[in-house]
């Protein structure tokens, strides 16, 4: 399994014929992520995979038979859950806004369940709802009043378009209660992504608990009655650097002694728990092999000129804290770096562009065209996050492999490719 493993001995990543660059998924890793994530999670409790991680077929497909159900915020991520063979009234759609075809679209093909984040979003979901004359349920998404600390990504406590604050909900309850087609079932709180600790986790999680508990509250007043708690998630995960996911195994008791203390009818349904992933998920099990297509000196400085860029990892502006990547060197075989001089490095991709540029103070052997490099750890935001239209370049191959199963074939190779069509 390879698990954020450093380069030596990668090369085996990639069988003969399967040219850089590459992106390869482990299924045996993504198999164990869920099995460590549900075994964090108290009992009963549902999980959501975010497909917006990554969604590869094979890796969605994984995640189903491991038990995990599927979030979903776009007609493309739509179509990619129900091939993958999720049935559409498990799936939950969400997102900060949705266009009218969206949504009937969604609906015609059986969802049922919603994350809202506005009363006009509840209200066009009623409209369209009508419209099919179905009817459907209801998250609203809180954005809480104030961002827990220990956050990389704040989603909450700040101007947002994600939910509405709660202080709206709290001042306004009426607009926020059920429609003729819409029944509010719950509430989504997911106020961070990739926490470092257990303690910012429970710390999170504790919020919005007490927050679901006083907005339930209010809105009982207005008829609704909350049996729902989305609690997000935020596990954290490495991004295209070395080391391995966070280790929860001291989250499972404390939270469930929380959930207790604060909800003492979680157990039996009142509310259900429910919690949402993606990096945790797929981020250690994707790696990223690229090859030197250029070594030189210019001004002084060491410049690699890889065939690997922003178009297939790290171009998402989104991230807004993507740390400098430092890929690893994947020796070619008969090729020893055991012991050479570290140089400092700047790490370029082929577009002409001087923002193509993943590290400027790399520490890395001196390099020649040829080598090759890999980027651990990402599966999550990799090439689904990048800006793959940008200079035209063709995509990574993808290769799904099983570690579980040494020796025999790939499970699965493709690339993806741009094609245009009519308006």
């Amino acid at each position: 399994m390879n698990r954020a493993a450093p380069a030596e001995g990668s090369g085996s990543l990639l069988p003969a014929g399967v040219d850089t660059p590459a992106y390869v998924y482990d299924l045996a890793e993504v198999r164990a992520n869920a099995g460590r994530l549900r075994s964090a999670l108290p009992e009963p409790s549902r999980l959501y995979y975010s497909l917006k991680a990554n969604p590869h077929p094979e890796v969605l497909r994984t995640l189903r038979a491991s038990g995990v159900l599927a979030e979903v915020c776009s007609p493309g991520e739509l179509d990619s859950a129900i091939a993958a063979g999720w049935a559409p009234e498990t799936l939950l759609y969400t997102g900060p806004g949705k266009r009218d075809g969206d949504v009937a679209r969604a609906l015609d093909a059986g969802v049922r369940e919603f994350s809202v984040d506005s009363p006009t979003a509840l209200d066009q979901l009623d409209r369209l709802a009508a419209e099919q004359r179905v009817g459907v349920r209801v998250l609203l998404r809180v954005n809480d009043d104030q961002p827990v600390p220990g956050q990389a990504l704040a989603m909450t406590g700040v101007p947002s378009p994600f939910g509405v604050d709660a202080a709206w909900v709290r001042t306004q309850p009426a607009l926020f209660a059920h429609r003729p087609h819409v029944e509010v079932v719950g509430l989504h709180l997911y106020m961070g992504t990739n926490l470092e600790t257990v303690e910012a986790l429970l710390a999170q999680f504790t919020r919005s608990v007490r927050t679901f508990a006083a907005l339930a509250s209010v809105l009982r007043g207005e008829g609704v009655e909350l049996r729902v708690l989305d609690l997000g998630g935020g596990f954290g995960a490495p991004f295209a650097t070395a080391g391995a996911a966070l280790d929860l195994t001291s989250l499972a008791e404390p939270l469930a002694g929380m959930l207790d203390a604060e909800l003492p009818g979680w157990r039996v349904g009142a509310p259900s728990v429910v919690f949402e992933s993606g990096r945790y998920l797929v981020g250690t099990a994707g790696t990223l092999v690229t090859t030197v297509l250029e070594a030189k000196t210019s001004q002084g400085r060491e410049i690699v000129v890889l065939d690997s860029g922003i178009n297939h990892l790290g171009g998402m502006s989104g991230l807004r804290r993507l740390p400098p990547l430092t890929p690893h060197l994947d020796p070619p075989a008969g090729a020893s770096f055991s012991g050479p001089e570290l140089v400092e490095t700047i790490v370029c991709g082929p577009l002409c562009t001087p923002l193509d540029t993943w590290n400027r103070r790399a520490r890395l052997p001196r390099l020649t065209p040829g080598d090759r490099l890999t980027v651990p750890n990402v599966g999550a935001y990799g090439l689904y996050a990048s800006l793959v239209a940008f200079l035209g370049h063709p995509l990574p191959a993808e290769l799904v492999v099983d570690s579980s199963r040494p020796g025999e074939p790939p499970v699965h190779l493709s690339r993806l490719a741009l094609v245009r069509g009519t308006a």
